[in-house]
């Protein structure tokens, strides 16, 4: 059994993780980088080790140091949260050959997922559709040139370790694929270390839809319905909502049905979620993300079942406490507060000022931050979620614009005021929704 989790994250994640162990009875010991030393999670938790300075790679990726931090404090089990070592296969390994309980999916299954291209295999295999595209990193620009015109254009470029839009390019014809394709090598090589690149076809605008699920260790996996994460900015999720207006219940059986297989296939246990692509009535596996998502409480809002106390269970060798596919209750939306300005989306890090957190009925805030706290330069931008929960989606929206009214973080520019104007935009109230939506947005602007 576990009784001290090592929260290998930072920031609202490391928070949410320590809020699910207290429920759980749990001791939690948080690590954190000289300039973290403040955040709200580091004060949580009921130890804390500095693992380094600011720069990720010498503090929150420097896996000898982490796993010094479990030994010195008597961890016997660690939980990565999502980002930094979160999908690192390497790492999951070492945790468990240190005889310490790794709170997430199997090393074999977060490799096999990692790579994108193997991924497609695998899930194919399984009939969950995909892409037409290549089944093999692309050698050459001549090999991609060769896919494309098999399957038409436009295609797309992605690294097959990639995520967050890295080593990703848009090709329209056999020219700009040739010009995009070392590009997009480079950039993945840059980003994660391999500059293997596969290709697919290019949707103009679909709709990105993910289905969360669960496993454990006793043969069981379990879907829990779908997120609608359609509204990007270059890739990465601004709002997410459960459920999807597009998707109604035979197409959600389908779709879970799909990411239960694609799990299945390769030995899940934990929490992960299965992405897809869904254009003009037909779905396509995108790729699995091996973790807890960042927007995992939209679906916890609709469902009611605390997916990372779910994950602290199966860590222990627990059953799923869910054993079937839970009924969605109402609409939720999750906005990302990032300290970021709204219109040029620049960063903006620096002392919070004032604050205060809405409340009320079917709101729930996630952060790390407090009057007083130095937003630091070196991370990720995003400082809290906000969580809205409503009957139907009308009401949730109510809410929302409620909500994010009363949302006050001084002296920094957030993207509060963005979240508003998506709020009355036409699109987005009808439901409208595709991975294009922020670039009608601009244009209306």
């Amino acid at each position: 059994m576990i009784s001290k989790v090592l929260i290998a994250n930072r920031a609202e994640i490391a928070v949410r993780i320590i809020a699910a162990c207290r429920e759980a009875g749990l001791a939690t010991v948080s690590i954190h980088s000289e300039v973290d030393r403040d955040s709200l999670h580091v004060r949580l938790a009921d130890e804390s080790v500095c693992i380094g300075p600011a720069a990720a790679n010498a503090s929150y990726l420097n896996i000898t140091a982490v796993i010094a931090a479990a030994e010195i404090t008597g961890a016997d089990a660690i939980h990565p949260g999502y980002g930094f070592l979160a999908e690192n296969a390497h790492f999951a390994e070492i945790v468990q050959e240190c005889g310490l309980t790794w709170i997430g999916p199997p090393p074999d299954a977060i490799r096999a997922m990692g790579d994108k291209a193997n991924a497609r295999r695998t899930v194919t295999a399984r009939g969950v559709p995909v892409l037409p595209g290549s089944s093999e990193p692309l050698a050459s620009r001549e090999d991609a040139v060769a896919v494309a015109e098999g399957i038409g254009y436009p295609v797309i470029l992605k690294a097959t370790a990639g995520g967050g839009g890295k080593g990703m390019r848009v090709a329209r014809d056999p020219r700009e694929l040739k010009q995009v394709f070392d590009t997009a090598r480079h950039e993945a090589e840059k980003a994660f270390g391999n500059g293997d690149v596969y290709l697919e076809k290019y949707l103009t605008a679909p709709r990105h839809i993910e289905i969360q699920v669960l496993a454990d260790s006793h043969g069981k996996v379990v879907a829990f319905g779908e997120r609608e994460c359609s509204i990007q900015r270059r890739h990465q999720k601004l709002v997410e909502e459960a459920p999807s207006m597009a998707v109604d219940a035979e197409l959600r059986q389908r779709m879970c049905d799909a990411a239960t297989e694609a799990a299945a296939a390769v030995g899940y246990t934990s929490a992960g979620t299965v992405e897809f692509l869904y254009d003009d009535g037909q779905f396509y596996f995108m790729e699995m993300n091996t973790r807890i998502q960042v927007e995992h409480p939209v679906t916890e809002a609709v469902t009611g079942v605390d997916l990372v106390l779910e994950q602290l269970r199966i860590a222990a060798g627990l059953p799923l406490s869910v054993r079937r596919r839970p009924h969605m209750s109402g609409n939720a939306i999750e906005f990302r507060i990032n300290a970021e300005d709204p219109v040029t989306f620049a960063p903006s890090p620096g002392e919070i000022t004032d604050l205060a957190l809405p409340g009320g009925p079917g709101v729930r805030v996630d952060t790390h931050i407090y009057r007083g706290y130095r937003i630091p330069p070196n991370y990720d931008s995003l400082v809290a979620k906000l969580i809205v929960h409503g009957a139907n989606r009308k009401e949730a929206i109510r809410r929302a614009k409620r909500a994010l009214g009363m949302f006050v973080i001084g002296g920094v520019r957030t993207s509060i005021p963005l979240h508003l104007r998506i709020l009355e935009e036409p699109d987005f109230v009808e439901g409208r929704l595709s991975t294009r939506f922020m670039e009608r947005f601009a244009t209306r602007e």
